[in-house]
């Protein structure tokens, strides 16, 4: 991370129960990839690294015979913990509130483990040699994020765009101008990086996957409102006593932009890149 930033456990205070609602949903699809490139078959062990309230995990549930999510917010673990429950999955998932920096924590080893953008906000190279000691010969790595490099647009949908722009603008005008994160900020955002940090721990790879996106979407204002709290720069928690003021002029600013209460947007492509342990090298045999 930064160098003058450190993490603390007031980064997604508060978030969690907007998380679900508010966060776009990946691109579907996503789960067929894995399964293919991974030759997932219902066996083996999964590892979700800053798992939220289960998004990823429990998407990739019927993929594995037990899968493990490690998340520092105990709020996303309550989440993650209902939502399991609700899906009927709760015999083969574990959810531990933990900081990846905090592992191994005798959890045992896997065949794959996943950062569902979550990577940046950890020590990337301590994490990464955890990880690669955790998973089994043969393993991977898989890195996913929605695809940054393209251009959605709502044309021929029937509402209005959500005004991103206007609602960074009153964020900015309630919080100020720099990125908040916690008890800190992050003037530079987060870092990227993931690829020389990876090759350094000894990964090889990544192939890269684009999953398509695209699908119409039609989101409604509590939604809108439930993206914004969902984000750690946006945090309920960051507003102290203006909170309901602020989310009162974010619903006026909302109806204004639609008096119908509807938006159109796109779901996100996503990018998945993985990165695999390889075996490692048989020893030579011995010379008489």
């Amino acid at each position: 991370m930064a160098a003058d930033w450190e993490w603390d456990d007031t980064l997604f205070s508060g978030t969690a129960p907007y998380y679900r609602r508010g966060r776009l949903p990946y691109a579907p699809g996503l789960a067929d990839v894995l399964a293919e490139v991974l030759k997932l078959d219902g066996r083996g062990r999964l590892l979700d690294m800053g798992c939220g309230p289960g998004t990823l995990a429990l998407s990739l549930a019927h993929l594995f015979s037990d899968v493990v999510g490690v998340d520092p917010d105990s709020g996303m673990i309550v989440e993650a913990t209902r939502e399991a429950a609700e899906r009927g999955v709760t015999g083969k998932t574990q959810w531990v509130q933990a900081r990846a920096e905090d592992l191994p924590a005798g959890l045992g080893t896997f065949s794959v483990a996943t950062f569902g953008q979550s990577f940046h906000w950890m020590d990337q190279d301590l994490v990464a040699a955890t990880v690669r000691d955790m998973l089994q010969p043969g393993g991977a790595l898989v890195h996913i994020s929605d695809l940054k490099t393209e251009t959605r647009t709502i044309d021929g949908l029937p509402h209005p765009a959500v005004p991103y722009t206007a609602m960074e603008e009153l964020v900015r005008h309630c919080l100020g101008p720099v990125r908040r994160a916690g008890r800190g900020v992050l003037p530079q955002g987060t870092p990227d990086g993931e690829a020389t940090v990876l090759t350094r721990a000894g990964f090889s790879g990544p192939q890269r996957h684009v999953v398509p996106g695209g699908q119409a979407l039609t989101r409604t204002c509590d939604d809108v409102v439930a993206g914004v709290f969902s984000m750690s720069f946006s945090a309920p928690h960051l507003f102290g006593p203006r909170r309901d003021d602020f989310e009162a002029d974010l619903r006026r600013l909302l109806r204004e932009a639609s008096p119908s209460g509807r938006f159109s947007e796109r779901r996100p492509s996503t990018e998945v890149f993985v990165w695999w342990n390889a075996p490692a090298e048989p020893a030579p045999a011995p010379t008489a």
